[in-house]
């Protein structure tokens, strides 16, 4: 029987440029609670009209289509970049350059030749993609129009013509979000769900439910946050197969009375049972006691390692450094 998620195409090397704290997937608020990626694998050239509460969306698509969830995957990246690099202490700016093979293998793609086809196109929509909103980010609301990125620029090799570097400027209305750490970390499973509505509902779980022990929705308002075209029958199908199949990272659903939908946060693996869970050093528990005095470093570890655990166990080039990174983020 196929999977019903991707394989893990690169378990053997770092998922991110940086470590595990500094580079884990991010998503923006904003995104994640508005359905403006489309769910389809068609061109979907539809105007979406969104409102919910007090705040209105409207997303108009160009000739080639809707941005995708999965073009989404782009932003993911430049964002999980830049909330890095603000931990690290570095400036960040709307512009970042990247290579075109890390963010593939970063967001477990293959790295064959199609696949940098596939991210010119997706490069396409998601400039092409206009967003008129009242969304707020950074504590400000604004009415404006702007597209998902602002421009992008492919530099490639003279021989064979494979893109070497990418430029990318991001909208102020997303860089708004990194800068006042309206932000999210996901699982890095989240890259493996194969499906459009997989990764939607996902969204929607972690962005709803958190820390809770669970969360419920109507079928009928879950329906129009994720964005589905498919009548609501066949959407409330979809739900049902993602119930039996049961591997949304964090998330387990079921279908209650009423035609709700529940969401449990699921519990995290007990350390003991987890292979060689990440320990640091003498000297960065010492470092650690100095960063937070007062506070117990053992808890701060244990804390760390789960959080490891619940972020997809990606290998670490030094522990010590994502294990120190972790606590002066807590800190900050």
């Amino acid at each position: 029987m196929t999977s019903a998620m991707s394989p893990e195409r690169h378990p053997t090397g770092d998922l991110f440029i940086c470590d595990i704290f500094d580079a884990a997937p991010k998503d923006d608020l904003g995104s994640m609670e508005h359905p403006i990626f489309s769910l389809s694998t068609r061109p979907d050239r539809r105007v979406l009209q969104y409102g919910h509460n007090e705040t209105q969306v409207t997303v108009t698509p160009s000739v080639k289509g809707r941005a995708t969830i999965h073009d989404k995957d782009i932003l993911i990246f430049c964002i999980s970049q830049l909330v890095a690099a603000q931990n690290a202490g570095r400036a960040i700016s709307r512009k970042l350059t990247l290579k075109a093979h890390d963010f593939l293998v970063a967001t477990n793609r293959d790295t064959g030749g199609d696949s940098y086809t596939r991210l010119r196109e997706a490069f396409d929509r998601l400039a092409g993609t206009r967003i008129t909103t009242n969304l707020t980010t950074g504590g400000i609301e604004t009415t404006q129009g702007f597209g998902l990125i602002e421009s992008w620029e492919i530099q490639r090799k003279s021989r064979g013509g494979r893109m070497v570097s990418v430029s990318i400027v991001l909208s102020d209305w997303l860089f708004r979000a990194v800068l006042s750490k309206s932000v999210l970390t996901l699982s890095r499973d989240y890259f493996r769900l194969r499906k459009p509505l997989e990764r939607r509902v996902y969204e929607l779980a972690r962005k709803h439910c958190g820390r809770q022990p669970d969360w419920r929705i109507s079928v009928t308002t879950l329906h129009k946050k994720a964005g589905s075209a498919a009548p609501l029958r066949v959407f409330r199908a979809a739900l049902r197969k993602m119930i039996a199949t049961d591997h949304l990272p964090g998330y387990s659903l079921a279908e209650m009375p009423g035609d709700i939908l529940k969401v449990t946060r699921r519990r995290a693996p007990d350390l003991e049972a987890t292979a060689q869970p990440p320990r640091p050093s003498p000297e960065a528990l010492q470092a650690a006691r100095a960063l937070a005095p007062g506070m117990d470093v053992y808890v701060l570890e244990d804390d760390w390692r789960r959080f490891w655990i619940e972020t997809g166990r990606a290998r670490l080039t030094s522990p010590d450094k994502a294990f120190l990174g972790w606590v002066r983020a807590r800190l900050s």
